[in-house]
Formats: C-alpha cells, structure tokens, sequence
C-alpha cells in the first residue's frame, strides 16, 4: 500500500506484520471495551461490523457477549490469522472476510454499528463515508478508534526514536491522532483518556515489530539492524515496565 501523505510516498504492509500483529497487538486496555459496550457494541442481538480488522482484536474481545459480527480487512493475510485466534476461542459469531472497507459486499442497513480501528486514516475518505451510510440502518453508530504509546516513558521515546533513525521515512502518530479530530459525519463525540499497559521485552520488541515503521516496510537487512538494535537498548532496562498510551475514541449516530 502506498498513501501520498504517510511514510512520504513508500510503500507499507501489515501482512508482513501478522504474526506479531496476533501476538502482540491485543494490548486495547479494559477501559476502551467497557466504553464501547456501553456504546452497544457486541451486546447479544445487535449486528455489528469492524473494518480494517487486522486479526480481528476488537471483535476477539468482544464476541462473547453474543453480538452477530462480520469483520473485513484487505489483507488475506491478516484475515487468516484472525480466523486462526477465533477458531482458537472458539469465536463461532465472527464472520471474518477479505475485502477492502470502501466497497463490501454487504446489503444496505445492514449494521447497528460498524467500528473502524487504527485504520481509518489509511481509507480513500469519499468512498468509506459513502460506504459506512449505505450499511449503517437508520441511526446507526460508527465508531472509529485510535490508540498510541507516548512520549513520556524513556522506553517509548527510545524505541520510537530508533525507528526515525533507520526508516526515515516514517510519519509515526500523527496521521492516527489528527485523524481523530479530522470528523467524517456531524455531531460527534470525542472521549480521550490515558493508561499504562504493561510489556516485557519480549512483548514491546513484539509491538514495536508489528507498527508502520518497521516490518510492514523494512527490508530484511534493514530490519535485521534494527532488530539488532532495539534488543540491545531494551537490554539496559528492566525486563517488566509500563508504557503510557493515549486512547481516542470518536462516536457518531448516522
């Protein structure tokens, strides 16, 4: 994928990503889940569909409270990882698919709420506006979400800083965080707060493998050295800590 405004121009791939996108990925903290069922997202009864999907994270904690899901990405990749976690959970309400976010395959109305996920920012804007009215039913919700580490921790700033130096690429944040202010439909509601989640070395090298900047558009030499590298920095800090991430979460009725 190539988006004239990210990366400059080069081109990224989260299928490269989706071994470390299922396992280290799920980090969406309690708090986001408990905001979005009060929303009436995967409550028993609603249809719900989730776009730009990945492996399926936000469906995957939610499916057992009975909801009937239908879950796209573009990515097969992506899509077949996340069929792997449900069969795993035995998530037998998730339908996951294939497919881009601006032309489903799905009826008009057919969606109390559809969620978009660290995503929406990568969409062609016209088509997905169209898109999301036509499947929506009359007042139904669409929910987009953003969620980043920041700055504050030494171990963010230190790793975040280290990718900008090898990929120079890289536009980290603010395309996701501008995004979230940037409102596709009238009379949204805005909710931001903050946590800190918890990692190892192992699971914040994961989540630091699984972002934009590094393997979804590396190559393997370059990835090698920084891999090299950011094992060698983690290895000045303690083996438990706690990042502090920023949580966005933007709800319009349609």
């Amino acid at each position: 994928m190539k988006i004239e405004n990210i990366d400059n121009g080069n081109a990224f791939d989260f299928g490269k990503t989706s071994a470390e996108y299922a396992k280290y990925r799920d980090i969406y903290p309690k708090e986001l889940y408990n905001k979005l069922y009060e929303i009436g997202i995967g409550k028993n009864g609603c249809s719900w569909l989730d776009i730009g999907t990945g492996t399926g994270v936000l469906p995957l904690n939610l499916y057992s409270y009975g909801a009937d899901i239908k879950a796209i990405d573009i990515s097969e990749s992506q899509i077949a990882a996340a069929r792997i976690l449900a069969t795993e959970k035995g998530a037998d309400n998730i339908e996951f698919s294939v497919s881009p976010a601006e032309e489903t395959p799905f009826e008009n109305n057919s969606f109390d709420f559809i969620t978009a996920a660290q995503c929406f920012w990568y969409f062609d804007r016209e088509k997905i506006i169209k898109e999301i009215k036509r499947l929506l039913k009359p007042n139904g919700i669409f929910v987009k979400i953003y969620m980043s580490y920041t700055l504050d921790d030494e171990i963010a700033k230190k790793s975040h800083e280290l990718v900008k130096k090898i990929n120079t690429s890289w536009t980290p944040g603010a395309s996701g965080s501008k995004d979230m202010y940037n409102h596709p439909f009238e009379n949204g509601q805005l909710d931001i707060f903050e946590c800190k989640l918890p990692f190892t070395h192992e699971s914040w090298h994961g989540r630091m493998l699984a972002c934009r900047g590094t393997k979804a558009s590396m190559d393997k030499e370059t990835l090698s050295k920084w891999e090299k590298a950011h094992l060698e920095l983690l290895s000045q800090y303690p083996e438990e800590f706690k990042i502090n991430h920023k949580i966005y979460i933007a709800t319009y009725k349609i």
